[in-house]
This record gives C-alpha cells, sequence and structure tokens, in this order.
C-alpha cells in the first residue's frame, strides 16, 4: 500500500468504528485491561480493521497492535526479530477518547529492520494527518514541517507524562507541565513548537515508533534515559526524552532524576 493508501485506510476506519463511538459510549463498552488501563470496543474493532488490510497486503510482515499484545506478549518478540513490521495503535489516548476529549488519534508506524521507514498519525476529531516517512520529511496535512529553534534556550518548556515529576524542574529550567496525554498529539506538539522538550516513561512501541519518524524527519530527536537513539525495536529502559534537536537532549540527558 502506498503512503496515501495507509492515511486513508485510518481515516476510514476512524469513521467506522471510532467515530461513531465518540462521546457516545455505554458503560459495557468500556474495559479495563489493567487498573486505570481502559480499552473500548472501538479501540478493539479498529485494530481488527487495520491489521486485517495491513496483513492483506503485507502476508510477510508482522503487525505489533496494542490491543494484540495485551492478549499475547509472544508478539513482540516476533516483531522485534522481524524484517519486515508494523505497530498499530488503534486509539491513542484512551482515556481522552472515553472522557470526551478530542485529543487522541489512530497511529501506525512500518519498518524495515531496525529503522522506522514510514509512519501516520490521524487526529479524527481534528481532521489533521501527520505523516512521515525516512528521507522525505515529515508533513501536516500535506504541508511540510520543520521543527522551529526554541524560543528562549535558557528556558525551554517542558512537558512530562509522568505524574510525579509535574511541576518538577531539571536543572535550572522551568518546572515540566504534563503532556497532553497521548502521543499522538504529544509528538506533533513537540514538532509545532508547543513545547522544547518530553519526558516519558512509557516505553512501547506503538505510543513511540509512529512519534519518533516524525521528529527525525522535521529536525527534532528522540533517544533514552540510557544516551542513545530510540529503537523502535526495543523497549528501553527507564524512559525516553524527546527534544527539540539533539543539542537539548544532550542538555537534558544528564538532569534526569
Amino acid at each position: 500500500m502506498d503512503t496515501d493508501g495507509i492515511l486513508t485506510l485510518l481515516q476510514e476506519v476512524a469513521e467506522e468504528v471510532i467515530n461513531p463511538r465518540f462521546r457516545d459510549l455505554s458503560e459495557h463498552q468500556v474495559m479495563e485491561k489493567n487498573p486505570g488501563d481502559l480499552v473500548t470496543v472501538a479501540d478493539r474493532e479498529a485494530e481488527v480493521l487495520i491489521t486485517a488490510r495491513l496483513q492483506a497486503a503485507y502476508p510477510e510482515a508482522v503487525v505489533l497492535g496494542e490491543e494484540h499484545y495485551a492478549q499475547d506478549r509472544g508478539v513482540l518478540q516476533e516483531y522485534a526479530a522481524a524484517e519486515h513490521a508494523f505497530t498499530v495503535d488503534p486509539i491513542d489516548g484512551t482515556k481522552n477518547f472515553v472522557n470526551g476529549s478530542k485529543d487522541h488519534g489512530v497511529m501506525v508506524a512500518e519498518l524495515q529492520g531496525p529503522q522506522v521507514v514510514r509512519s501516520w498519525i490521524w487526529q479524527p476529531q481534528h481532521q489533521v494527518a501527520f505523516v512521515a516517512e525516512r528521507g522525505a520529511g515529515a508533513f501536516r496535512n500535506g504541508e511540510r514541517l520543520t521543527r522551529p529553534s526554541v524560543a528562549d534556550p535558557a528556558a525551554p518548556r517542558g512537558v512530562t507524562s509522568h505524574r510525579p515529576w509535574i511541576g518538577e524542574s531539571l536543572g535550572e529550567f522551568p518546572p515540566m507541565e504534563l503532556t497532553w496525554i497521548c502521543c499522538a498529539v504529544d509528538y506533533p506538539m513537540l514538532v509545532n513548537g508547543s513545547a522544547d522538550y518530553i519526558v516519558y516513561r512509557g516505553r512501547q512501541p506503538w505510543d513511540h515508533a509512529p512519534g519518533s519518524l516524525l521528529l527525525a524527519e522535521s529536525g527534532a530527536f528522540l533517544g533514552t534515559f540510557g544516551g542513545v537513539p530510540y529503537d523502535a525495536r526495543i523497549i528501553p529502559e527507564n524512559g525516553l526524552i524527546g527534544a527539540a534537536d539533539r543539542a537539548l537532549y544532550d542538555v537534558l540527558l544528564p538532569l534526569i532524576p
């Protein structure tokens, strides 16, 4: 499938099974995978539809879906060893979706060996698509994206999804604020300059593989707490730092608690 074809797939699936449930979920359509970790019928149906289409187009590829992984942890090893793979996050920001917030999205990344080569983020309620192709750039609704310079290098705006760190400062930088609680929104916000860095403790591939390419192709950077660039095949220890550029990442790295 070409790049536009996969974006169309995400848009069609959202229109079929996600949008009709937005702000219209009944109690029995929302479940907990783990305490506080929600899943809805829309998540599960969307993943089934997206996975089926990808597997039909690429029968040799391993598809790592968030909801599939919840049922079969062994798929993570298959994904890590695959020459060709996809990650699927059918609704990133499920809590936002359940609570009626428009800040959620559908995300897919394609890997060839160790590299993320294409990625898609579709924000159905905002009607905004973010697409990246390795070596070809990052785009918002077809317009090329370039991460702007940090407005105030002495006081970059930092955000984190790790709630114990909200209000904490890295070094002399301003206290970190809460992210948008959705990687499908967080990463585009980092690219457009709404934040200058993001600190994550969650590290699952379906959350970060799509955004990693969006950052790389727009001039930003994603690396681990261990000081190495993000590798979407591996769940890194401890956490991740997304930064406006590599230089800011290098400054932030030794400041992580």
